[in-house]
């Protein structure tokens, strides 16, 4: 660099002579071919969002679709079990305070643990409502859960077997439920079994039709053709019931409703099988219990439960709560196997005086021993099937 050269140019400024060069602004551009008016600039603006005009949201939609389920299944099990409380609030005040007291009380939960309940059938049919003094026990009956082995054991009592009555001396069974209530029932099934009872529900048997046409009626396996004597006579006329030969039941597994489940669980008497008894009605008293069981566990009752909650607790009365009843009837739905016992004697004089069977017959119920079948012969023996 030259001595005393400065290291930049100097540039020196002034006006300009003549009009300052400018870029035309949009506002002024001149208007196009067939304008009336100029174009305007708006400025840059935002960026325009891609249309989805007819495209669903479909996650959206799915995730409102789960939500909207879930709340009602919330409110189907909320008004289910209002409904089924309702029913048995009023069944535990059915229940004397007696009862309550004559009842051992539940060890832990039913879901959980085994629990003993003795159902005893009431039957009040049109034949015998003349008698005002029969309140005897028409059907007697254990049911032992056991939720650790998946289990449902049932044990049948003949009515007419020869027991000792507390405070009363000997006589057939059901005349304790006549005498005292449910609270005699208890005290002597278990004084001649041995088994603690937990729980006690009483079944009015004429009542019983409304609730399995509740739950649109039972299926029931029948072991074999059926002309039962006549009684309850379908017809309106008495010339009409006079030409009718009975009621009629044919082998296999039939869906019955109210009317006809009642009819056979009451056949006494089957004229294609003279060595039916009293045990056998006791069995069909079971297997109508058994299938009403298995009907309430099922998905079309449950889906209807909020409605018809209070109906299938109308003929019972019992101290099982509502949230008893749904272990209930889990432990019923979780069940593998089920084993039905009955005990027998021999007949005198009407009453049927206990064999020696009643011992393993009572161990295999309780499930302390394997189950035997009633001895070969036997007509009324006790044992298991």
């Amino acid at each position: 660099m030259a001595q005393g050269e400065k290291p930049y140019r100097v540039y020196r400024g002034g006006r300009v002579k003549g009009k300052v060069p400018t870029l035309t602004a949009p506002e002024r551009a001149p208007a196009r071919d067939g304008d009336r008016k100029p174009l305007r600039f708006k400025g840059p603006g935002p960026k325009a969002r891609p249309t989805t005009k007819g495209k669903p949201n479909w996650r959206r939609r799915i995730l409102i679709g789960v939500v909207v389920f879930f709340v009602l299944i919330l409110v189907w099990v909320v008004a289910s079990f209002l409904s089924l409380r309702s029913g048995a609030n009023a069944a535990n005040k059915r229940l004397s305070p007696a009862a309550h007291r004559a009842l051992t009380p539940q060890s832990g939960l039913i879901l959980s643990h085994p629990s003993v309940i003795l159902v005893l059938g009431t039957d009040h049919a049109r034949h015998i409502r003349q008698r005002t003094s029969f309140h005897r026990s028409d059907s007697i009956m254990l049911l032992r859960t056991d939720p650790g082995k998946g289990r449902l054991n049932y044990l049948s009592l003949p009515r007419d077997l020869r027991a000792d009555i507390p405070g009363h001396g000997f006589s057939k069974i059901n005349s304790a439920f006549q005498i005292g209530g449910a609270a005699l029932a208890i005290r002597t099934v278990r004084s001649f079994t041995g088994v603690e009872v937990n729980h006690v529900v009483t079944v009015d048997f004429d009542s019983f039709k409304q609730v399995i046409d509740k739950v649109g009626g039972v299926t029931v396996d029948v072991p074999g053709p059926i002309l039962a004597n006549k009684f309850d006579c379908p017809y309106a006329t008495q010339a009409r019931c006079d030409r009718w030969q009975g009621w009629r039941f044919a082998k296999g597994p039939q869906h019955m409703d109210g009317t006809r489940a009642l009819v056979y669980s009451r056949i006494r008497e089957n004229k294609l099988n003279p060595r039916e008894t009293d045990l056998t009605r006791g069995e069909r008293q079971q297997a109508v219990i058994q299938a009403l069981l298995s009907r309430l566990t099922s998905l079309s009752v449950m889906v209807k439960l909020p409605f018809i909650g209070d109906d299938i607790m109308s003929p019972l009365a019992t101290d099982l709560s509502a949230g008893q009843l749904v272990q209930l009837a889990i432990v019923k739905k979780r069940a593998g196997s089920e084993l039905r016992c009955r005990l027998g004697g021999t007949t005198l004089g009407g009453d049927l005086i206990p064999d020696e069977e009643i011992h393993r017959t009572i161990a295999a119920f309780l499930g302390n021993s394997a189950p035997q079948p009633p001895l070969p012969g036997s007509a009324f023996g006790s044992g298991c099937l």
